[in-house]
């Protein structure tokens, strides 16, 4: 991160935004972001760009802020915590899976997080209760933000945005049931802080596949200003306010991540042409 502060112009994402459709963005800006509301970014990230200097938008999922856990966490932790060397989840169409090592677990995790991933909300939460009694029926630790923390970071002079309520895939839901989605959590926000909220970051985040236009409509008209996917690239003005694209480098070492980010410009830049 001090790498990240020394060589761009790291912006909250809100005034990067506006700044940027104003056209008085400048040279190399970033904005750096959060999504759902784990209780580390309160705990663990925050501090560390407060000592130097940065800001983050945290797009938190609301219906998690009691200390509820999320789908994927459920299952993660209910892998993890099994104590056999083998999870049978063919009783759920799942298949039986060997869990015998770490790499095993780790493997059994992402296709069971890939399998039921885009399944229908209610459908999904039926797998992932079965997984868990099937693991063991072991306890998931909190790992979620509670209302202090979404305090506590908006007052460190971090921005707030919405993540919806349950973080669904909005593809899957009806019109009724997406705007109850996207609107509860601008609400429920809103009452925390009490300020606007007018950042929105879609679950999941992959255009067409995870949301669709149609949904970008409804954060419009439910009074966001902008909104983020996770389709890769660089914003520009020409560039839908409200699916604005993002990046993840994922590497370890500063070559490597800023080799990505290089990458990630060169493509934005060459698909433009």
């Amino acid at each position: 991160m001090r790498w990240i502060r020394d060589w761009f112009n790291v912006l909250p994402l809100k005034r990067g935004v506006e700044m940027l459709f104003e056209g008085g963005i400048p040279a190399r800006a970033l904005a750096i972001t959060f999504d759902d509301g784990y209780a580390d970014n309160e705990e663990i990230a925050a501090p560390i760009l407060t000592r130097l200097g940065m800001s983050a938008t945290f797009f938190v999922s609301t219906g998690y802020l009691h200390g509820d856990v999320m789908w994927n966490d459920r299952v993660i932790e209910a892998v993890r915590g099994c104590a056999a060397a083998s999870l049978d989840l063919r009783e759920h169409g799942l298949g039986l899976f060997d869990i015998g090592s770490l790499e095993s677990r780790r493997l059994t995790i992402n296709t069971l997080l890939s399998e039921i991933k885009r399944l229908e909300p209610k459908r999904r939460q039926e797998l992932t209760g079965g997984i868990v009694r099937s693991a063991g029926d072991h306890l998931a630790p909190v790992l979620m933000m509670q209302p202090g923390q979404v305090k506590s970071l908006r007052a460190q002079g971090m921005d707030i945005g919405a993540h919806t309520v349950t973080h669904p895939i909005l593809a899957r839901l009806s019109p009724e049931e997406a705007v109850a989605e996207i609107s509860s959590s601008k609400h429920t926000l809103e009452q925390l802080i009490d300020e606007p909220i007018t950042l929105f970051a879609y679950p999941n985040g992959v255009p067409l596949h995870d949301y669709g236009a149609e949904h970008a409509e409804l954060v419009r008209k439910a009074g966001f200003k902008a909104a983020v996917s996770t389709a890769w690239g660089s914003a520009s003005m020409v560039s839908d306010p409200f699916q604005l694209p993002r990046f993840t480098p994922w590497d370890r070492i500063r070559l490597g991540y800023g080799v990505r980010l290089l990458g990630n410009l060169r493509r934005v830049e060459q698909k433009a042409t």
